[in-house]
């Protein structure tokens, strides 16, 4: 398709009376805005600026689906009768932010009225905020409505959880299921007679098992390519070989969901934590990024997956039904209200103090560690990688090695195409590194080679022996579990839920300790060449 068809070579500059941005993470459809009857005297801005583009490393494909998503849905608005004006990249007069190209926009179109949608990062919400307060210092009108996409509002986990010093997931998810009847049966309590199937959600992928490929939905995006070559922006990662396939619109939204629930959730839950070498999707839905750009709702992606259910339970059990709907109804709107009750301060906690800098093989997958190079070289390929991934191989290895918690956050920020800040910062800095102390999370989920060595098939032929403790042979995690909990041994050892690894230590006799010790020390210092 023609990127440019949505894109005017000059600004029309009739009058409008208002002036309404939609950013790129808010092209919901079905929001009440454009419910309203096409006005000529209402004006919708999209813009392409390297605010957006330079506060982060981004992956390429990252930038390329937002931007070509919101071109395609500029498009679609001006489709349905509405008066917008797309600010491209490389647009004559593009100042390249958010308030002076709004405001050099509301000047040329005479407009006196500015709104906007709530936005989900804070760093933009402060930008907006201020913005709109100067606007009124002019006598212009400026007013935020809510993105009309989430179950919750920003405040209410915060609200539900006063008074309490740790934010557990399971009371507030239960709570959710109530409050939105989902998975409940007439008599109020879950489907199936519990709550969580999470036990039955960590099966290893069978020898000789075919997984279904992903949907895709081939793409020419080399003008945006180009477009960002030409311009200077610094982005990781690649396209992948066998060229673009993420889904942009809201027809292919759907129709990536019709195909999850077809195809894959029959096993999604049975496998949703396996890690393997021959898919790198696996029977995950890919909707992320339809969810957090608000192409798709979580409200109709968890009907969906409940109608499946309830429709041929036999096909989709209950287990695969409530593991995938968990990770919406549950942890999606978990992580952005902790986002919400915390920041700002969220973003400058670092529990264990750790200072290393993270390792370069990281934006390379140049490692001799198999699970490590993969994982990284996937992420480069497709910009996507699956919860385990990030959370035991890439995180685990990161809080093993005492990497700064704001180089993880820069990393997972930049490189996965459903990444923004309220999803990515507590799942990373909390969930993944416990720099938040246990905010998220109510211990560090960290692990030896022997995690890896069960959930997926990296260990057989890797460089480094999953069975060496101790050595330059011996896996790296091994050595560096023990000496991770050795260094942080007054911050965890009263921690209920790993008492058992202090106990296992205090057995060990001292030389075998010092080995350990030893080992890790040679590890950290070779890093960037394991």
């Amino acid at each position: 398709m023609n990127w440019n068809t949505c894109i005017a070579d000059c600004l029309d500059e009739q009058p409008a009376e208002e002036v309404r941005l939609v950013c790129g993470d808010q092209l919901n459809g079905r929001h009440s805005w454009f419910q309203e009857s096409p006005n000529a005297h209402r004006l919708y801005v999209l813009m392409e600026i390297r605010s957006e583009t330079d506060y982060a490393v981004h992956h390429l494909q990252k930038v390329v689906a937002f931007f070509g998503a919101m071109r395609l849905f500029a498009q679609s608005l001006k489709g349905a009768g509405h008066r917008v004006h797309y600010v491209a990249l490389d647009s004559p007069g593009n100042q390249q932010s958010f308030e002076a190209n709004i405001e050099r926009l509301m000047r040329t179109v005479q407009s006196t009225r500015f709104q906007w949608q709530l936005p989900d990062e804070y760093r933009l919400d402060e930008v907006l905020a201020k913005f709109g307060e100067s606007c009124r210092k002019r006598g212009w009108t400026a007013t935020s409505v809510d993105t009309e996409h989430f179950y919750t509002e920003r405040a209410d986990l915060a609200r539900f959880f006063e008074g309490k010093k740790t934010f557990r997931l399971e009371s507030f998810y239960r709570a959710m299921r109530l409050k939105h009847d989902v998975l409940m049966d007439a008599m109020g309590t879950p489907e199936g007679g519990q709550w969580n199937y999470d036990a039955n959600n960590r099966q290893r992928i069978p020898a000789g098992h075919s997984i279904p490929p992903p949907k895709l939905f081939p793409r020419d995006v080399e003008p945006l390519v180009s477009m960002l070559t030409n311009a200077g922006v610094q982005t990781t990662g690649r396209l992948a070989a066998d060229g673009w396939g993420w889904p942009l619109t809201r027809e292919e939204g759907e129709q990536t969901l019709v195909y999850f629930v077809e195809v894959l959730l029959p096993h999604f839950g049975d496998y949703q934590d396996a890690l393997t070498k021959e898919s790198w999707s696996v029977y995950h839905s890919r909707l992320s990024f339809l969810m957090n750009a608000k192409i798709l709702s979580p409200g109709e992606v968890v009907h969906a997956v409940e109608e499946a259910w309830r429709a041929d339970p036999h096909r989709v059990s209950i287990s695969q039904a409530e593991g995938f709907i968990r990770q919406i109804l549950g942890w999606r709107e978990y992580m952005r209200g902790i986002y919400w009750a915390k920041m700002p301060e969220y973003a400058q906690l670092n529990f264990f103090n750790h200072t290393r800098s993270l390792p370069r093989w990281y934006w390379t997958g140049e490692t001799r560690m198999a699970c490590l190079s993969h994982a990284v070289d996937q992420t480069m390929e497709h910009a996507y990688a699956h919860h385990i991934q990030r959370l035991m191989i890439t995180g685990n290895f990161a809080l093993l090695a005492g990497i700064d918690p704001d180089e993880v956050d820069a990393w997972y920020l930049g490189v996965y195409i459903d990444a923004l800040e309220w999803v990515e910062i507590t799942n990373t800095r909390g969930m993944s590194q416990f720099a938040d102390g246990g905010i998220v999370g109510s211990k560090p989920y960290v692990s030896s080679a022997q995690y890896i060595k069960k959930m997926g098939p990296y260990c057989k032929g890797c460089h480094y022996k999953a069975n060496e403790k101790v050595g330059e042979q011996a896996c790296p995690f091994n050595a560096l579990y023990w000496d991770f909990h050795a260094r942080h041994r007054e911050a965890l050892e009263r921690n209920p839920r790993i008492g058992m690894v202090y106990r296992t230590w205090d057995r060990m006799d001292a030389e075998k300790q010092a080995a350990l010790l030893a080992t890790a020390k040679m590890n950290l210092n070779r890093i960037n060449e394991l």
